[in-house]
């Protein structure tokens, strides 16, 4: 059973992602919250295996939300998807710097909206090798402010390219087309470059590349 809770403060949207996701087999959702630090109390309480939290809400943001609850060591293992309404804009950049695993679009087709759950809680990305795209595409118009999280001389050579590979796009299968080994060995490299660099996920591992300098924003 993946165990959701809904993060938003439009108790309308709620109703409607709660009825959607109780639904479906296998989903439930163990509660709601109406604000960012609500939301941080509710996950604490529940731990549930994603977070589904709104970007713009009273009495703390759902970036400062996602901020608390990825700094949390007993929160490991929930994933924070961010809903918002405008797709890739500043918002969505800071929450997926603070720890969020992805993003969905609030007027996403119901199946796309179920297909993301279940892509989270299996463990992989939320963040389709196009959508990592289009995110390359913002770093090159608006290149990040700073270098962050140092790390890069815990990784080795393959570990390093895999990971320039993942921050350019490219799915584990390219990866393992382009070094010419399999797809398992690819996941894994991608899996260790990602426990060494404390990365949530996929998309941490995208935004990392970038902030610390491994992969150069360019043009196309």
């Amino acid at each position: 059973m993946i165990r959701v809770v809904l993060v938003d403060d439009q108790a309308l949207m709620r109703a409607g992602f709660r009825a959607l996701l109780d639904a479906e087999d296998g989903i439930e959702v163990v509660g709601e919250a109406a604000d960012g630090a609500q939301g941080v109390d509710l996950v604490r309480k529940e731990v549930p295996d994603i977070a589904l939290v709104d970007v713009q809400m009273p009495v703390m943001s759902g970036i400062e939300a996602t901020r608390e609850i990825a700094a949390d060591p007993h929160l490991a293992a929930v994933r924070v998807v961010i809903l918002t309404n405008y797709g890739l804009d500043e918002y969505v950049f800071e929450a997926l710097r603070a720890g969020a695993s992805g993003f969905l679009l609030k007027d996403t087709e119901p199946a796309d909206l179920l297909q993301a759950v279940q892509v989270v809680a299996a463990g992989d990305a939320l963040l389709s090798p196009a959508v990592t795209r289009q995110l390359i595409g913002e770093f090159i118009a608006r290149p990040p402010d700073r270098a962050t999280a140092p790390g890069l001389e815990h990784l080795t050579p393959r570990e390093l390219e895999v990971t320039a590979l993942a921050a350019r796009g490219l799915s584990n299968e390219e990866i393992a087309a382009h070094m010419v080994i399999s797809p398992y060995t690819a996941k894994t490299h991608v899996s260790r470059a990602m426990t060494k660099l404390g990365a949530r996920d996929r998309a941490q591992l995208v935004v990392f590349a970038y902030e610390s300098g491994l992969v150069r924003a360019r043009s196309a």
